[in-house]
C-alpha cells in the first residue's frame, strides 16, 4: 500500500469511527407543525440545515461532508434531487455514483441528523436545464412548470417514483428514516403571473399533487406567496427576517439563506462576509424563525457538463462554510458554528416562550423570550450601517458594533456578536506539483481538423438552432460552408481584407477559415448572445468556412426558459465588388459534436481508431486537439486541483470521469464603474454585486479532482483542447489550509 492508498484508508477508518460513535438510532417519528416550529417525535425543534447537493460531489466525500456539518453546529442536511441525472431517457432511471441518493441519505441517518428534500423536480440551482430532462421539452404539447398534461403526468411520474424508492428504503421519519420536510416546485412565485391562469393552477395542483403522496411529512413551497394551506410556505433571500408565512399557523422557514454566490466563466469572484451571514441568521431566529438552511453549506462541482447558467463555472464553491474541496472555510465556518451554539443555548425559550420585541434607540431593538418561569434570552441589535453603538438593557450598557447582533441566551451574558469574529482565519494555497508521469514522459497527442468529418448529419439552406439541433448531447455544433471568391475582387488586389460579420443568440463561437483558426467571440453570464466582426484574409476560389458553435450550460430558471435558444443567426461578408455577401441562407452543413466525442476518445484505454503521435514535447496554440498523459496521483493526501492557467478552453476527464468544463476565460469589469475591492466590508445589505475580487485574473483556474478518483499508478488524464494552449505547464495541484 503506497502512501496516498494508505492515506485515504486511514481517513476512511477515521470517519468510519466518527460515524459509528455519533450514530444514534432514529425512532419512528411524526412531523407535525404549528405557528411556532416542527414537532418531531412529539418534541419542538429548531432546525440549523446545510445544503450538500449529492452530485456535486463524490461518494467517498460524503460521509466527511455531512460530518463536518454536524461538527459545525447543523443538526439537517438539505439538498434537491436531481430529476435529469436519474431519468436521462423516458422511463429509464439511473442512481449510481454521485446519484446515489439513498447513500447519500443514509449516510445522514447515521451521522444522527435530520434531512430536509427538496424533490421539486424542477430546482434552478444554476444546473443544466434546471434539472430538468431536456428529452421532455420535446415532448409534444409540453410547457415547462404550467398546467398542461404531459409536463404534470412526467412531473407526477418522476415524483412518485422518488417518493416510492425512499418509503420502500424507509427513509422518512415516520418510518424511522431521517426525512423531516419535503418541497415541491421551487420559487416558483417569481414566474406565476407570467403563465397567466394556469400559473396559479399549476401551483394549486402541484402542492396536491405533492400532499397526496402521503410520505408523512410536511411539504414547503418556497418563494410561493399563494401556497395552499396544505403546504408551507417558506423564504428565500440573503435577509428573512420579515418574513411571515402566507398563513398564521405555518413556522417560519428560511429554505435558502445564499452565504455566498455562484460564479460566471468571465465573472469576477462575489464574497459575503461571515458576519454578515451571521447577522442574517441571527436576526431570523430573533424574529421567531425556526428551521434555516444554509444554500449552500457546501457548493461542491459541476462535474461534466452539468452546470446550467449559461456560463456557470465548473466550480460551485458559492464560498460556503465548507469549500469545494471539502475542507473547512475559516473563519466563516467557525464564526457560524459559534453563532449556532450561541442559539441552540435558547431553543426552548425561542419555540415556547412568548416573544416580546422593543426599541432601544434609533436602529437598536431587542427581542425578547421568556417563559413562564421568567427564564428568558434577549437578541439586541444595531441596524446601523455605519455606527457602533453603546445600548442599555435591563440595566446592562452593551456594545453593539454596526450591524450586529448580540445573543445573550440568559438576557444578561453576551456569548456571542455577529460582527466579533473570534474563531480562528485560514490561508489558502495551491501548491502546484509537475506531472507525474507513471511510465517516463510520454504525451499522445490527436488533432482534429475543423468541420465535418464523414456525412454531415444535417443539410440545410437556413442557420439552425443550436439546442434544438443537439438536443444537448453534447456542447458542440459544427456550421459549414464554401464561398468561391472571383479573381476580380478588389480586395485580392489591395490587399484590404473584406470583413466577417457573425450574430448568434450565444454562447461562444470559434471561427476557422480555410481551416485555420481565426478566433473566438462570446457571450457572458449577464449577456448571452454575441456579435462577431473581424478582417478575414480570403483566397480567389474556394473558401471553407467552419464555425464550431458551443454551448456553455443551458438556462435553469426564468419564464419559459426551455424555449431560450443559442447558436447563429446571421452570417455575412462586407468588402466585396457587389458589397454584403450574405450567407445567412445559403447551403450550411452541419455535424454534432467533435470528432473526439463520438469515438470516445475519453475513456481509458479507447485509442478511437485514431493515429495517435505520441512525443515528449506535445504541441502549443494548436486547436482541435486532444492530449492524453499517464500521471500518479500528486503526492500526500491534500485534495487536488488540475491547474490549467495555461489552456485556452476545452473539456477534461480523468480515468474516463468526467472532471468538466475548462475555461480560465480573465474576469473583466462589465462597466467603467465597476470595481475589485482588496476588502470587504460586512455593513450594510449584500447584494452579489456588492464585494468582487478577481479582476484581470482567471475566473476558474483549478479544477476539483477527487482523490477518490486517482487509482495507485497509472491514471488517464485526457484534455480535449479547442483553441490551443501549453499542455507542458498543466499541473495537480494540491490544496493546503494553514490555520492562522
Amino acid at each position: 500500500m503506497n502512501r496516498v492508498t494508505e492515506s485515504i484508508a486511514s481517513t476512511a477508518i477515521l470517519v468510519a469511527l466518527v460515524f459509528l460513535f455519533s450514530w444514534r438510532s432514529i425512532d419512528a417519528a411524526n412531523v407535525s407543525y404549528d405557528h411556532r416550529s416542527l414537532s418531531i417525535g412529539n418534541r419542538r425543534q429548531l432546525i440549523i440545515s446545510a445544503a450538500i447537493h449529492y452530485p456535486r460531489s463524490v461518494p467517498a466525500m460524503w460521509p466527511s461532508l455531512v460530518q463536518t456539518a454536524k461538527e459545525g453546529g447543523c443538526n439537517a442536511i438539505e439538498s434537491y434531487v436531481f430529476w435529469n441525472g436519474h431519468e436521462p431517457s423516458p422511463g429509464k432511471y439511473y442512481f449510481g455514483g454521485r446519484y446515489n441518493i439513498v447513500k447519500f441519505i443514509k449516510i445522514v441517518q447515521q451521522a444522527g441528523m435530520h434531512m430536509i428534500l427538496r424533490i421539486g423536480p424542477f430546482v434552478a440551482a444554476e444546473w443544466n436545464y434546471g434539472g430538468v430532462p431536456v428529452w421532455l421539452h420535446y415532448v409534444p404539447g409540453t410547457v415547462f412548470r404550467a398546467d398542461n398534461e404531459p409536463w404534470k403526468h412526467y412531473m407526477e411520474s418522476f415524483t412518485t417514483y422518488m417518493v416510492n424508492l425512499l418509503k420502500k428504503e424507509k427513509l422518512f421519519a415516520p418510518q424511522g428514516g431521517p426525512i423531516i420536510l419535503s418541497q415541491v416546485e421551487n420559487e416558483y412565485g417569481y414566474y406565476e403571473k407570467d403563465y397567466g391562469e394556469g400559473g396559479k393552477s399549476y401551483a394549486q395542483w402541484s402542492a396536491s399533487m405533492a400532499v397526496s403522496q402521503n410520505i408523512g411529512v410536511p411539504w414547503m413551497m418556497c418563494q410561493q406567496w399563494d401556497a395552499p394551506p396544505t403546504v408551507i410556505s417558506t423564504c428565500n433571500g440573503f435577509y428573512c427576517d420579515q418574513f411571515t408565512p402566507n398563513t398564521p399557523d405555518k413556522p417560519k422557514i428560511w429554505t435558502e439563506n445564499w452565504p455566498g454566490w455562484f460564479k460566471t466563466f468571465g465573472g469576477r469572484d462575489p464574497h459575503r462576509p461571515a458576519e454578515d451571514v451571521a447577522y442574517s441568521v441571527a436576526r431570523f431566529f430573533g424574529k421567531g424563525g425556526s428551521v434555516h438552511n444554509y444554500y449552500m453549506y457546501h457548493g461542491g462541482t459541476n462535474f461534466g457538463r452539468t452546470s446550467g447558467g449559461p456560463f456557470i463555472t465548473t466550480s460551485y464553491d458559492y464560498e460556503a462554510p465548507i469549500d469545494e474541496y471539502g475542507l473547512p472555510r475559516l473563519p466563516k465556518w467557525g464564526h457560524l458554528k459559534d453563532l449556532h451554539k450561541a442559539i441552540m443555548l435558547s431553543e426552548n425559550l425561542l419555540i415556547s416562550g412568548e416573544h416580546q420585541n422593543f426599541t432601544l434607540g434609533h436602529s437598536l431593538e431587542a427581542d425578547v423570550y421568556i417563559d413562564s418561569s421568567g427564564t428568558c434570552a434577549a437578541f439586541l441589535s444595531n441596524l446601523d450601517d455605519k455606527n457602533d453603538k453603546t445600548v442599555m438593557f435591563r440595566n446592562t450598557s452593551y456594545h453593539l458594533p454596526a450591524w450586529s447582533v448580540s445573543i445573550l441566551p440568559d438576557c444578561k451574558n453576551e456569548v456571542f456578536n455577529t460582527a466579533k469574529v473570534t474563531s480562528k482565519s485560514s490561508k489558502v494555497e495551491m501548491l502546484p506539483e509537475d506531472l507525474r508521469f507513471s511510465s517516463g514522459l510520454k504525451w499522445e497527442v490527436f488533432s482534429e481538423k475543423p468541420g465535418i468529418w464523414g456525412e454531415a448529419d444535417i443539410v440545410k439552406n437556413e442557420l439552425v438552432d443550436h439546442i434544438n439541433t443537439t438536443k444537448d448531447t453534447t456542447d458542440y455544433l459544427w456550421y459549414t460552408t464554401s464561398i468561391t471568391v472571383s479573381d476580380n475582387e478588389e480586395f485580392l488586389k489591395k490587399g484590404s481584407p473584406p470583413v466577417l460579420f457573425i450574430e448568434s443568440k450565444g454562447h461562444t463561437l470559434h471561427v476557422f477559415i480555410n481551416k485555420e483558426y481565426l478566433g473566438t467571440a462570446t457571450g457572458n453570464g449577464t449577456h448571452v448572445p454575441f456579435k462577431l466582426k473581424k478582417s478575414v484574409a480570403l483566397k480567389a476560389g474556394e473558401n471553407n468556412i467552419d464555425l464550431l458553435s458551443m454551448t456553455v450550460g443551458l438556462s435553469n430558471a426564468g419564464s419559459f426558459y426551455e424555449w431560450v435558444g443559442a447558436g447563429l443567426t446571421s452570417v455575412s461578408f462586407k468588402g466585396f465588388n457587389k458589397g454584403t455577401l450574405n450567407l445567412t441562407n445559403s447551403k450550411w452543413s452541419y455535424k454534432l459534436g467533435v470528432q473526439g466525442e463520438h469515438l470516445e476518445l475519453f475513456k481509458p484505454g479507447n485509442s478511437g481508431a485514431v493515429k495517435w503521435t505520441v512525443t515528449t514535447k506535445p504541441p502549443k496554440k494548436q486547436p482541435l486537439t486532444w492530449y492524453k498523459v499517464v500521471v500518479d496521483p500528486p503526492s500526500g493526501s491534500e485534495p487536488v486541483g488540475l491547474d490549467m492557467v495555461s489552456m485556452g478552453k476545452g473539456m477534461a476527464w480523468l480515468n474516463g470521469e468526467e472532471i468538466g468544463r475548462y475555461w480560465p476565460r480573465i474576469a473583466r469589469k462589465n462597466s467603467p464603474n465597476d470595481e475589485c475591492v482588496k476588502e470587504c466590508d460586512y455593513r450594510g445589505k449584500f447584494m452579489p454585486d456588492k464585494c468582487l475580487t478577481g479582476c484581470g485574473e482567471p475566473s476558474q483556474r483549478w479544477y476539483h479532482v477527487p482523490r477518490s478518483w486517482f487509482k495507485s499508478s497509472g491514471n488517464e488524464l485526457v484534455i480535449f483542447e479547442e483553441k490551443g494552449g501549453d499542455p507542458m505547464k498543466i499541473k495537480l495541484s494540491k490544496r493546503k489550509v494553514s490555520v492562522v
